[in-house]
């Protein structure tokens, strides 16, 4: 196999171990190629050709790297080296009898579903899309204000939201911003997304399930400041009139799992307790 391991620039202890299971990958007559997760154009630039990504670190790694790997269909390992870690599947010290689980091919492999978002101005696409594995959010900058939002679904309008923003997320990102927002978990591997308003004034407040298909225009009324996030580490400035149009991906994110496949809500309750 060859197999890319990607260590957290920012935890001191991912890059000693990610030197430790490359010599043992290479040992093991495979091929190894050790770097940086957060050098996304590095590792975009290796993983044609590449059988399983190793990332180390927390959920915010498994997301950057997930948007990278779809593309590729590359299928990751996550070492648990963050803090909550609803995405990653094995402790730092599990690693060795895990990887010769994976390499004797004793695991399975999660799909998760992905969106994407365009931004239109006056009818031009800026950039290109954007991939979310967790959410894309369209809400007010910094001012304490709200913003006006007209949601459609498939063209068809639904409301306009008052509030400090809108999410459209995945189940992934069900168990994130979402939920903190008052929306339901989904199953991980659901096609489905959420929308549901952040803090709605006077307007519709119940978080809606959409069909996996469904796209979802939003166009921003405001004459203050607003901003998209994706998954959190993307960031744009939005201006009035502005459509942010949140579709399926075409890529899907892929993890290797060595747990039974009902795993799911056993992990939930135990990363949900850790929270209170």
């Amino acid at each position: 196999m060859r197999i890319a391991i990607l260590h957290h620039p920012k935890i001191s202890a991912s890059q000693p171990l990610a030197k430790e299971i490359s010599r043992w990958v290479d040992d093991r007559g495979h091929t190894s190629w050790v770097g940086s997760g957060w050098n996304v154009a590095a590792v975009d630039a290796i993983l044609q050709g590449v059988d399983l990504v190793i990332a180390l670190g927390g959920d915010g790694t498994l997301l950057r790297t997930g948007r990278v790997t779809a593309r590729h269909q590359v299928p990751i390992l996550g070492i648990h080296m963050g803090r909550l870690g609803f995405l990653t599947e094995i402790l730092p010290e599990e690693w060795r009898d895990s990887l010769s689980r994976i390499l004797d091919g004793d695991y399975w492999l999660e799909q998760r579903f992905m969106l994407q978002a365009e931004v239109w101005r006056d009818g031009a696409l800026l950039d290109g899309a954007l991939q979310a594995l967790n959410e894309v959010v369209v809400s007010r900058g910094s001012l304490a204000r709200v913003v006006r939002i007209a949601a459609e679904i498939d063209d068809s309008l639904l409301t306009t939201y008052v509030a400090d923003g809108v999410i459209v997320a995945t189940p992934t990102g069900s168990t994130a911003y979402a939920l903190a927002a008052g929306g339901p978990i989904l199953p991980p591997d659901m096609n489905a997304s959420l929308l549901l308003p952040i803090a709605p004034h006077l307007s519709l407040a119940r978080p809606l399930v959409l069909d996996h298909d469904a796209e979802v225009i939003l166009t921003v009324r405001t004459d203050h400041a607003a901003i998209l996030t994706v998954d959190g580490q993307f960031l744009i400035d939005l201006q009035d009139g502005d459509k942010v149009v949140v579709a399926p991906s075409p890529y899907e994110a892929s993890f290797v799992r060595l747990r039974p496949r009902n795993y799911y809500y056993s992990t939930l309750v135990e990363r949900l307790r850790l929270t209170v």
